[in-house]
């Protein structure tokens, strides 16, 4: 383990190296900085360079992306209240009437340092977690893989919104995608009506592209509008929220924890991490009932701890299991199917450097991160006040060139086309897209895993012990998730008919 780690750090600071990870960092940053975007998007685009790096480039860049977003998304939710992405709506509670009382500077100093500790806490507690998980990881075989990428599918389908029956078709559809082409088995040709590009499958890169990083760029391009007025003196305070996330360790340390058990649970993530360590820090701190929500700094610090430390948390079950902990960790999945890399017991063996590597550039990234972002705070807030429209064509672009990029094939722009509509519907309609793209990283696995356990096992994979455990898992989960939506439909069809029946006795009065 400690040769694995000291070879991974040796190959991360080779220059090159630690020049990708920075350009992540940067990246991450304006993409947080710019509310509606964020690091689904950055990573969407980011897939199809990393075909001709190697392993150490690729994850350096993709983590160093990944790990500051919800740094810099604190600059839009204390300086206009609008979140930089769903990870730093709590932050809006507290940092905004912070910035109100003259007091940005503060919240920034202390989202800042208690991002830095989030993430660094995450790093440590998954460099912890590979000598646990290891011998478990060890003991799986392809029966209980099979079933754990069943699980990620169902787990994100019925945690991504109140609409589980439309995420559970959205990953059977994602599946079905990543079955189009020669089966690897029998090499027989499936759904690719005579067009020989669809001979090696569907290529993840135009469908990312299509499914995330389109439909939002034309979602801000409707709206149309800049986000805000930056205010013109410059940030003071920042050394005093500094010295209040110290004061305050011992909350960070906290919500760090509850960052890192939220994030390895797949499907949960962003969504919720800032909300549920928020909602600790009012349960357990003194005064927070009647403080919070008017400015009280540990309302900042609180959810910028966890959602950095979410990260390292979402990469345990990523690294180990295959089982993504958010749809970000779907991409980089996409991206460990690109540099030729099978998640389970060979990243705990065989490619443990690769897996140190990451870890190593989840630290580093967010002390570049926190010190680019206190340098920086003016200038990343001025990106809010661009108007969309004026950036739109240039992503365009970019998106372009990078679907090209994955097979240079014309098709590429064809399916890049297709996933767009197919996007921008789903986002309109309302139905959760990681679990398509989900489906789609994980098909390959999930055919190959159930025919080694049909081949091997015969129908007896299914008797054993882990795997009956995973079905459980899977029922009960799809169970609390249906019936929790149906009881969400239920209420708010009681408030529509509530406000309907206040408003015609209203106008019976009148």
């Amino acid at each position: 383990m400690l040769e694995a780690a000291t070879m991974a750090i040796d190959n991360l600071l080779v220059p090159t190296r630690l020049m990708y990870l920075f350009i992540g960092v940067l990246m991450g940053l304006a993409l947080g900085a710019i509310p509606g975007l964020g690091g689904l998007v950055g990573l969407a685009i980011l897939l199809p360079f990393t075909f001709d790096m190697d392993s150490f480039e690729a994850f350096a860049i993709m983590i160093g992306l990944i790990s500051v977003t919800s740094t810099s998304d604190t600059i839009p939710s204390v300086l206009f209240g609008v979140p930089g992405t769903s990870a730093s709506q709590a932050t809006i509670l507290d940092g905004h009437p912070m910035a109100k009382k003259g007091e940005a500077g503060r919240a920034f100093g202390g989202a800042y340092m208690a991002s830095l500790l989030g993430g660094l806490f995450g790093s440590l507690i998954l460099a912890l977690s590979i000598p646990v998980l290891r011998p478990i990881v060890l003991a799986f075989g392809s029966p209980e893989f099979f079933m754990l990428g069943l699980l990620g599918i169902s787990m994100v389908a019925v945690l991504s919104g109140n609409a589980p029956v439309k995420g559970l078709i959205a990953g059977a559809i994602g599946l079905c995608v990543g079955m189009v082409g020669m089966d690897p088995q029998t090499g027989v040709l499936r759904w690719v009506f005579g067009q020989l590009y669809l001979w090696d499958g569907v290529p993840l890169v135009p469908v990312a592209l299509g499914i995330f990083a389109i439909p939002e760029i034309v979602d801000l391009t409707i709206r149309g509008t800049r986000i805000a007025d930056v205010p013109k003196e410059r940030l003071q305070g920042v050394l005093i929220g500094i010295r209040d996330t110290f004061r305050n360790w011992f909350l960070v340390l906290r919500c760090g924890v509850v960052g890192v058990f939220v994030g390895a649970i797949p499907g949960l993530g962003a969504s919720v991490v800032d909300w549920f360590a928020y909602g600790h820090a009012i349960q357990t701190e003194k005064g927070a009932n009647e403080t919070f929500g008017t400015g009280d700094v540990r309302g900042v610090l609180a959810p910028e701890a966890a959602n950095n430390a979410k990260e390292g948390g979402a990469l345990i079950p990523t690294i180990a299991f295959g089982v993504p902990g958010s749809a970000s960790m779907a991409l980089l999945l996409g991206a460990m199917t690109i540099q030729g890399l099978t998640p389970g017991s060979a990243m705990l063996t065989k490619d443990l450097a690769v897996t140190y590597t990451m870890i190593w550039s989840l630290a580093i990234a967010n002390i570049f991160g926190t010190v680019a972002c206190m340098l920086l705070t003016n200038t990343l807030a001025k990106i809010a006040m661009v108007r969309i429209n004026l950036l739109t064509p240039l992503v365009v672009v970019i998106v372009v060139l990078a679907s090209f990029q994955a097979t240079r094939h014309w098709g590429d722009l064809w399916s890049l086309l297709f996933f767009s509509l197919l996007g921008w519907f789903m986002k309109r309609f309302s139905w959760p897209r990681p679990p398509l793209i989900l489906g789609l990283v994980l098909s390959g696995i999930i055919e190959n895993y159930l025919f080694i356990s049909i081949s091997r096992y015969g129908a007896t994979w299914m008797l054993r012990p882990i795997v009956m455990i995973v079905m459980v898992l899977i029922a009960v989960s799809l169970y609390y998730g249906i019936r929790n939506a149906r009881k969400q439909q239920e209420l708010q069809k009681s408030r529509e008919a509530q406000i309907e029946h206040e408003q015609s006795g209203g106008a019976d009065e009148a």
